[in-house]
């Protein structure tokens, strides 16, 4: 589907270029990458492509769907967040969280991804239950990704490469550990562990596991793990395209 973009103000285009500098600083600071990147994805991914509600628009700042399960701990990220959104009312929430995902990738060595501001923030947070289960398998993966977000089988395991940041906390998700050595750098090792199996101290999550399984998802872990590069470009794709669920649809 095309974008068409809405035009935003010169003082907003600099506030955007502001609030980078300063997420630069508080994720390099705090070292919360892997949160904000975190943050950004759990507030797109619940966009509904048949209802158009849910998606990146500003919500996650609400009680309401910071209580949802799959969001514990992100309460900490929106606390670290608004010291800077206080200094810059002019952005909105929608457009503030998700240049904070981008950042978290930039800092991390991952890809520059590109942004486009002018996401307006929406009253109303999304219904429980629309962000993927990690206990779960292939056709969850696809159910949630494919069918309600809209997103193809490769945006799929480009994404599961974000795993390379952080790491699951018993209290928030029921499983514990990293998923690489150095979960503060975004690179393709998340492929590379993935396919020397499992080892002690190092996680791997049964929607991890399916990835080789899946006879179309499998290929493109070979591809990601041999190919860094290869990997970059396909997640810059995957990341924009999540970060613009029912964002500027022509």
């Amino acid at each position: 589907m095309t974008k068409c973009y809405p035009t935003v103000s010169e003082d907003y285009q600099n506030a955007v270029q502001k609030a980078k500098r300063k997420l630069r600083g508080l994720i390099a600071e705090k070292n919360c990458a892997p949160l904000m990147l975190r943050l950004a994805w759990h507030s797109a991914g619940t966009f509904d492509v048949k209802t158009k509600t849910g998606g990146p628009f500003g919500t996650m700042k609400q009680p309401a769907e910071l209580a949802h399960a799959a969001n514990n701990g992100l309460d900490i990220a929106v606390r670290l967040l608004e010291p800077i959104k206080e200094q810059l009312p002019i952005l909105s929430y929608a457009d503030f969280y998700q240049l904070a995902g981008v950042v978290a990738v930039e800092i991390t060595g991952g890809p520059e991804i590109p942004f486009h501001p002018g996401r307006e923030d929406k009253p109303h947070p999304p219904p429980e239950g629309r962000l993927p289960n990690a206990t779960e398998g292939a056709d969850h993966l696809r159910q949630v990704f494919s069918n309600q977000m809209g997103l193809s089988d490769q945006d799929i395991v480009a994404l599961s490469g974000g795993h390379t940041l952080g790491r699951c906390h018993k209290e928030r998700s029921g499983f514990e550990g990293p998923w690489t050595t150095n979960p503060l750098i975004f690179d393709n090792s998340f492929f590379k562990e993935l396919l020397t199996g499992e080892k002690a101290g190092l996680l791997q999550l049964p929607t991890d596991k399916v990835l080789l399984s899946d006879p179309v998802f499998r290929p493109l872990v070979d591809k990601y793990a041999a190919d860094e590069d290869a990997f970059f470009a396909d997640y810059t794709e995957a990341h924009l395209k999540l970060s613009e669920l029912g964002f500027a649809d022509a």
